[in-house]
């Protein structure tokens, strides 16, 4: 069963999908379906992509289970959920693996960016990744996904509004302004280097949660050249591998791309970006959405985003 329902109050959709409840439980299923050999893979395979086995949305979807009204509309929960496998090798990590090799990673988020995009009713493609038992990640094989909405999300609908109405309001682009902004001060950048800035926003919302961004004002992967991927891809590497060395263990994160919609719209004053989200805040303490955070949207970061940065901005250059 998977449908989407209106919510009202929020003026967006949510998708309910029971079949979620089947997927495999780590320390239940020992045997890996990534791992070549699985029958599930190929057996010999760089990076790989295919419909998860277990999706919210799908190219061809039942129809929902309750007809919806005028006050709770429902519609199929139509789009597609994908699995991209970073590597073959179980126990490797995306900072691990070749500049080479994460590179044509990004390659294929930008060619999936552009084939999903293309799918008629496909308002969003989010490219993103879940790492570690602390966000929920099922299977320990490095692997990120994508989902392609039917819909903006509601989260994306408020920053694209945020920026459209800075330009309207500066005639300037607010991810732009935001960058240079940081330069400028400097004590939260964490990177900088071939067209590519990482830093901690001041308002960050999650310990040692960072923002890349290609100083380039552009709206999506597909508007990067071939250099400015290959930028990204290292940044994307240092970043990693600066959140590994941070409590010697690998670090749990969210990794989300935030670019432009495929609706069919034009959205020049929008500047494509990745938001990590970390909750790891100390080695034995996680930062939790708790009721504040979740009941009134009233976000409470425990840490102070000016120290985090130093952290991470040491821990890079040693990378």
């Amino acid at each position: 069963m998977a449908e989407l329902r209106w919510h009202p109050l929020l003026r967006t959709w949510v998708i309910i999908s029971s079949i979620r409840q089947d997927r495999p439980h780590l320390e239940v299923d020992t045997r890996c379906p990534f791992c070549p050999g699985s029958g599930k893979v190929p057996d010999d395979y760089e990076i790989y992509a295919y419909p998860n086995d277990f999706p919210s949305l799908s190219p061809d979807p039942p129809e929902p289970d309750i007809p919806g009204d005028e006050l709770i509309p429902v519609r199929p929960a139509y789009g597609r959920c994908e699995v991209t496998l970073y590597s073959p090798e179980h126990d490797v990590t995306l900072p691990e693996l070749p500049l080479d090799h994460v590179a044509r990673l990004v390659d294929h988020w930008e060619q999936r960016y552009r084939e999903l995009g293309a799918m008629p009713g496909v308002d969003y493609v989010f490219i993103f990744e879940n790492r570690g038992r602390a966000v929920g990640v099922t299977m320990l094989h490095p692997h990120g996904q994508i989902y392609a909405y039917p819909y903006v999300p509601l989260r994306l609908q408020v920053e694209m509004a945020s920026a459209a109405e800075h330009r309207e309001r500066t005639g300037r682009c607010l991810i732009c302004d935001l960058v240079a902004h940081e330069k400028t001060d400097g004590s939260r950048m964490v990177y900088e280097r071939d067209g590519i800035s990482i830093f901690v926003p001041p308002f960050a919302e999650y310990p040692y949660q960072v923002y890349v961004i290609p100083d380039r004002h552009l709206g999506s992967l597909s508007d990067m050249d071939p250099g400015e991927r290959l930028a990204l891809a290292a940044a994307i590497r240092k970043i990693t591998g600066a959140y590994d060395s941070l409590f010697g263990v690998p670090f749990p994160y969210m990794m989300c791309m935030h670019q432009d919609p495929t609706d069919g719209g034009e959205y020049p004053w929008w500047h494509y970006h990745i938001e990590f989200y970390t909750p790891q805040r100390a080695p034995d303490k996680l930062k939790f959405n708790a009721s504040s955070e979740t009941g009134a949207w009233a976000t409470i970061n425990d840490t102070r985003p000016e120290e985090k940065a130093a952290e991470l901005r040491e821990l890079v250059r040693r990378q």
